[in-house]
C-alpha cells in the first residue's frame, strides 16, 4: 500500500485497514508457526503498511 493510497483515505478507512491488516498479519503468524508459510516477506510487508497507516493516521488527528 503506497502512501498516496493511504493519504487518500478517510480515517475511519484508514482505521478499518489497520484492522484488516492485524487480521492479516495474524493469520501469517499463525501459518509461519505451522510452517505452511510460502513468502515470508509477507508478514514485512504487512508490518510496515501497518506502521504507515498509523503515521499518517497521527499526520491527520494532529492537523486539526
Amino acid at each position: 500500500m503506497k502512501p498516496s493510497e493511504i493519504r487518500n483515505m478517510t480515517e475511519q478507512e484508514i482505521e478499518q485497514s489497520i484492522i484488516t491488516l492485524k487480521e492479516k498479519l495474524f493469520t501469517l503468524r499463525a501459518e509461519t508457526s505451522t510452517g505452511r508459510i510460502e513468502r515470508p516477506q509477507h508478514m514485512r510487508d504487512a508490518k510496515r503498511d501497518i506502521a504507515r497507516c498509523y503515521t499518517i493516521l497521527k499526520e491527520k488527528t494532529s492537523g486539526k
